[in-house]
């Protein structure tokens, strides 16, 4: 008898340390954030994506009341941080802004994740045009002279970028593609490394973003030959686009998301887009977008599911190219 009555005492604890069990990540989600988060970028300190960071994160902290840290974890192309994030636990303390994650899946065969299911998408940040750009003592006048002299000798133009698997790679297997030729190409292991030797006059060309070209173009320690957009700089309105000299394919773009580790609970992902919202919608970081030679995406594609479209696009479209471009990295 005595039996019996234990029993259903025991069944009852059982379910409700079962309950505590399936309901703690609810609970957790709910009461989000409780501790500082951390943000990697895939690109070293002062890069464009770590500006973007630290000027987002910022916002965001203030909106979700912790810190928010950014931490640099390089290399591979962005390769290495995706792998850590895709590894990292789903509870929203570690986050991921990254612009090149859709090219690194189509150029990379031995990644230890799945671009398509290894992360949870939660916003678009900013997106922006490459631009053409040479060292100040570059012979050819315009974009013109410019085309002439790659499709004549481009196995002897020394064509640099920011490394295997980042955007200044792709933008540069575009433009050789839609010419038609085989340039001669130097990586680097950062945007600032190869620009830095474009300045110094030691590489003739560099395709870069907007965010690190026009400083220099202010300056006037590069010069530029055409954007890859399909309106002109209202900054630098001389500068002519890929489009209206016979390339529209030449559309190369460089933007920016962020993102989780997949299965993170849908109350942490909306807590956060909201404050993705929040900061874009502030006025100062709004000015320093626009000021990088950027635009914020309309307030209509800052939701989770249109970041999602956005990278299921780019996984394909950026397979195509490396594809024809017969390009495969380790």
């Amino acid at each position: 008898m005595k039996r019996s009555l234990q029993n259903p005492v025991r069944l009852g604890l059982a379910l409700i340390a079962g309950w505590a069990v399936f309901s703690a990540p609810a609970a957790n989600a709910q009461s989000y954030p409780t501790r500082p988060i951390t943000l990697v970028s895939p690109f070293p300190a002062g890069s464009a994506t770590d500006t973007v960071a630290r000027l987002v994160g910022e916002k965001m902290s203030a909106r979700l009341g912790q810190p928010i840290v950014v931490e640099n974890v390089g290399g591979a192309g962005g390769t290495i941080a995706a792998s850590r994030v895709a590894r990292a636990a789903p509870d929203g303390y570690t986050l991921m802004i990254h612009t090149t994650i859709a090219l690194s899946a189509a150029l990379y065969k031995n990644l230890t994740y799945d671009t398509a299911t290894a992360f949870e998408t939660i916003g678009l940040i900013n997106t922006g045009p490459y631009v053409f750009a040479a060292r100040p003592a570059y012979p050819a006048k315009d974009a013109k002279e410019l085309i002439a002299n790659l499709k004549k000798e481009g196995n002897k133009i020394a064509f640099s970028n920011a490394g295997p698997g980042t955007g200044s790679h792709l933008c540069a297997i575009v433009l050789s593609q839609s010419l038609g030729i085989e340039p001669n190409l130097v990586p680097y292991k950062s945007t600032n490394l190869a620009l830095q030797d474009v300045i110094a006059g030691h590489v003739d060309i560099l395709c870069d973003q907007t965010t690190n070209a026009f400083p220099q173009l202010s300056s006037k320690t590069i010069k530029a030959y055409a954007i890859t957009s399909s309106k002109r700089s209202a900054r630098f309105p001389d500068i002519p686009t890929t489009a209206e000299l016979g390339f529209p394919d030449v559309d190369v773009e460089v933007w920016h998301g962020l993102y989780a580790p997949k299965g993170t609970p849908s109350a942490v992902l909306d807590a956060v887009n909201a404050a993705l919202r929040a900061a874009l919608d502030d006025g100062e970081v709004q000015k320093k977008l626009v000021d990088m030679g950027t635009e914020l995406f309309p307030a209509e594609q800052r939701s989770r599911a249109a970041h999602a479209k956005k990278l299921a696009d780019d996984l394909v479209k950026l397979r195509r190219v490396v594809d024809k471009a017969k390009i495969q990295l380790n």
